[in-house]
This record gives C-alpha cells, structure tokens and sequence, in this order.
C-alpha cells in the first residue's frame, strides 16, 4: 500500500530509534525524515505523522517539535512511539506518557519499544548519568528495584540490543487502520 500521505519524525541519539523508524519506513512504504531536519511546511503536507524519539531522563528527544507546532497539526493523525531502554512496564509507560502527553498532546496515542545499550558509544556526559544513576540505584534493596532499575543494573557494564520489528506491529496496525479511514 502507497503510503504517501504519512511521514516519520523522528530523533535518534544512538541509533536504536533510527533503526525503529527505518523498518516503520520499510513496512510502511512512507517517507521518513530526521526531526532535526524536518520543517513545519514539509510535515504539514501529510494526513498520517508518526512521531517516534529516544527516551532521556524521562523526557523524549524531539518532542518539542510536536508541542510547537501541534496547533498547525491537531487536525492530522499523529502516532508516537520512544524507545527506550527498560523492559516494557505499564506503569513506566503511563509516567513517560503524562510527562510527555499533557494538555493538547493528551490525546496523541503513544508506544512503547525496547531499544539497546551500548556504553562504548555513548557520548561521556551520559556514561556519566548513567553512572551516578547507577550508584543511586546500588543503594536500594534489588527485591525493591522498580523494572527499570533492575535492566540498569543488569546492562551497566555490557552492550545489548533489544531491538525488535515486532514491537511495531501495534503502530502499524493502528496506521493501517488511520490509511483506510483516509
């Protein structure tokens, strides 16, 4: 199916997102565009805007494209999706979502997919973060980590990809649907 009514922004700091993004591009047959380089003009043109970032701190790069423009694009269908690099949890999932999703941004469905780590790759300032978060996370009894806490825990030290095309059977299905209201 021709999807040229659909576009993909996206904010990837590692890669992981990108990968997301790409193989949303492919499944999609969509156009696909860095949200660094996108411009309100180019995005507006599209019916379908899934918007997909990596998650930092609990807040997801390049969301503020969305909060800026959104009153230029709260007629479209939007869909968003942060990867991350916890295991799925609900009650994570509902946090990230009311920090990021609030007032007219509410309404905008989001998913969830598993990203990876690498901290190799990762620039100093975040193995850094990372490392202090980690001391902080040290402290508690693990019997009491929240999910999060435990990959952390779990991934310091190591390099893993939890990166999987199925994470984005929900998106698709849900845009399949958006494309044959369109």
């Amino acid at each position: 199916m021709d999807s040229s009514n659909t576009i993909i922004i996206y904010s990837s700091k590692y890669g992981a997102t990108k990968k997301y993004a790409c193989w949303l591009s492919e499944e999609l047959n969509c156009d696909l565009l860095e949200t660094k380089k996108a411009t309100i003009d180019k995005v507006e043109k599209y019916n379908i805007i899934i918007f997909g970032g990596g998650i930092y701190a609990s807040g997801i790069l390049g969301i503020s494209f969305l909060k800026k423009y959104y009153e230029r694009l709260k007629n479209k269908k939007i869909v968003a999706f942060a990867v991350g690099a916890s295991p799925y949890d609900e009650k994570a999932i509902e946090a990230l979502r009311k920090h990021n999703f609030k007032d007219e941004l509410a309404g905008i469905p989001c998913f969830y997919c598993r990203g990876a780590w690498n901290e190799a790759g990762m620039s100093w300032k975040d193995r850094m973060l990372c490392g202090m978060l980690k001391k902080v996370v040290a402290k508690k009894n693990p019997e009491n980590y929240e999910p999060w806490e435990a990959a952390l825990m779990q991934a310091i030290g190591s390099n893993h990809d939890w990166t999987d095309k199925d994470n984005l059977k929900p998106i698709i299905e849900l845009i399949r649907k958006y494309e044959a209201e369109n």
